[in-house]
């Protein structure tokens, strides 16, 4: 947020204060995108925030995606990649998902805490960045085809058209993106389904054949190892979407006795739960393309919008083109809504923590899409493999070290039992995350390269996980847990009896009202102050970080009875 203060440092001085820009100050549009997400924000009910994260992976990429894994390695291989990518992402997803939704933090405020400290997570949100305006332009892709299908608009221009079109949603924020998944859940269900079901009954004999595909490079039908590994990294490259689940997850209410099992399985199908539908959608995707390629040819069966028309024909005759068109554009528009909303909230945490400065979340929507349409003008729908490959050895990399630290370092004691994502108890870099991310996709994207030999480079993405696994763990154990808290977080850190978290303090920079999980201790200001007024500040000198601790300077509060949603004991609290 637009910093308009200048900082006095004369000792008569009294303390600076900082205006926020208006599109920064409005958390309508905002939607705490750099913040805890507070209990007073979080209105939506466990179903509707699931309903939400949900209508978000409605994107035919999957469809792209397993065309192209089972053409390239053929039906038995390209099988074994999904559903073994699919596991590994399930698998990591559970304690992000959890840790999201129980805490109110998105995916780069997570991984702050979970080993990589303040500025060790700067390099995740470009790789996580990077996966929204990479998927932005993949589905925008698929977009224009069906609209140069459909009307004969050239691609070049659908490209813009598609970019165009997310602008007005996104820049409102949660509440349209929320009525947006809902309103268009119908049409996509219809159009999602109704191709399967014309083909059960005009062509029952297709999934047979399918089994017994070779894919079109010569791969054949047998189960190759080399082939697995492959087509394995190229689904790996959607494991980085558990970040944009978490985007919604973080508006999840408070767990209650009275909503836990709803809450849980909220949590569970809305977090990790979207893979599941995503490798089923990979499998009908190559499915269909498998039955249309006879009548399309290779290239068009790739195209999601092409095996759509073909499967629809039997019964919408001419009608077929007009509603597979339909079926794509509402499909992209709900996914791709959602790229770039999260694309703006990791480059906010980017640039907020490199300049100090932050305009406002809505305006980095503009550098995210003016990325992707520059992909998309690139044709990069036609190196789909090779990007894709090479991404997941990043992307894995930082998501297992997150999901060792949150499952292993944690239980161990060797981690915070909390997550703290406040710079004022953050070093700058902690190497059990960091570092572990950083070594397992050096080596990992050296394997890609073909370093290490054949296997190396069909298992690449496997070695980044297990990289990331063992060392993130083994980093945190040799220093002994040292650099996940640079001091104590005196007030709402683990060891101190849980005050009512839902109370606010009134923040001595902006002087706007935050709840306490929010808050953190200033010696610079004397008084509390905001996560972000923190983040913003370039003159401090990380003091309270770099002196001897000092006691709190936050207004005592009494404790209060711990709410439902809150556990009371300081090792499974919120903070």
């Amino acid at each position: 947020m637009t910093d308009t203060a200048t900082r006095d440092t004369s000792a008569a001085a009294p303390p600076p204060k900082r205006s926020y820009a208006k599109m920064a100050a409005d958390e309508s549009r905002e939607d705490y995108s750099l913040r805890y997400a507070p209990h007073s924000f979080r209105r939506w009910s466990p179903t509707m925030v699931a309903s939400t994260a949900l209508g978000g992976i409605a994107y035919l990429a999957d469809f792209a995606i397993g065309a192209s894994i089972v053409f390239t390695y053929g039906f038995t291989s390209g099988l074994a990649s999904i559903l073994c990518a699919a596991t590994i992402i399930f698998v990591t997803g559970i304690p992000i998902a959890r840790a999201c939704a129980k805490y109110g933090l998105d995916m780069d405020l997570v991984t702050r805490g979970a080993g990589f400290g303040y500025f060790g997570s700067t390099l995740t949100s470009l790789i996580y960045a990077s996966f929204t305006f990479i998927f932005f332009a993949l589905e925008g892709s698929i977009m224009a085809q069906a609209m140069h299908q459909a009307v004969g608009l050239p691609v070049e221009v659908g490209y813009l058209i598609t970019t165009l079109i997310v602008i007005p949603i996104v820049f409102r924020g949660m509440g349209a993106l929320a009525k947006v998944q809902a309103w268009t859940q119908p049409i996509w269900l219809i159009g999602m389904v109704l191709p399967f079901v014309v083909l059960a009954f005009e062509a029952p004999d297709a999934w047979g054949a399918f089994g017994s595909f070779g894919g079109t490079e010569g791969a054949g039908s047998g189960f190759s190892w080399l082939s697995f590994g492959l087509g394995t990294g190229v689904a790996l490259s959607l494991i980085a979407q558990i970040g944009e689940q978490a985007d919604y997850l973080r508006f999840m209410p408070a767990k209650t006795e009275q909503n836990k099992r709803r809450w849980n399985l909220a949590v569970l199908a809305a977090g990790p739960g979207w893979v599941i539908i995503g490798a089923a959608k990979q499998l009908g995707g190559a499915f269909l393309a498998f039955v249309a390629l006879e009548a399309v040819g290779k290239t068009h069966a790739l195209e999601p919008i092409a095996p759509q028309i073909e499967a629809l024909k039997p019964w919408l005759g001419s009608f077929a083109l007009p509603a597979a068109a339909l079926f794509v554009i509402v499909s992209q528009v709900k996914i791709n809504v959602t790229n770039a909303y999260s694309g703006s909230l990791s480059w906010s945490n980017f640039f907020s923590r490199i300049t100090h400065k932050h305009p406002g979340r809505v305006w980095y929507i503009f550098l995210n899409l003016a990325i992707a349409l520059t992909l998309m003008e690139m044709n990069m729908f036609a190196a789909l493999n090779k990007l894709l490959g090479f991404y997941s050895n990043v992307g894995i990399a930082w998501i297992a070290a997150v999901a060792a630290d949150l499952v292993i370092n944690k239980r161990m004691g060797w981690s915070p039992p909390y997550i703290e994502f406040k710079r004022a108890y953050l070093y700058a870099v902690n190497p059990a995350g960091f570092g572990s991310m950083v070594i397992a996709s050096v080596v990992s994207i050296l394997a890609f390269f073909g370093l290490f030999g054949e296997y190396a480079e069909a298992f690449s993405t496997f070695i980044a996980a297990g990289l990331a696994v063992v060392l993130c763990p083994l980093i945190a154990w040799a220093t002994k847990g040292k650099y996940y808290l640079a001091r104590p977080n005196p007030v709402n850190g683990p060891h101190v009896d849980v005050p009512d978290v839902t109370a606010t303090h009134a923040c001595s920079v902006c002087e706007t009202a935050y709840e306490l999980p929010d808050i953190a201790d200033c010696p610079v200001q004397s008084g509390p102050i905001c996560s972000l007024c923190c983040s913003l500040d370039a003159e401090c000198g990380d003091v309270c970080r770099t002196s001897p601790s000092s006691e709190p300077v936050l207004m005592p509060m009494p404790t209060m009875p711990a709410m439902p949603a809150m556990p009371t004991t300081s090792a499974a609290r919120d903070d």
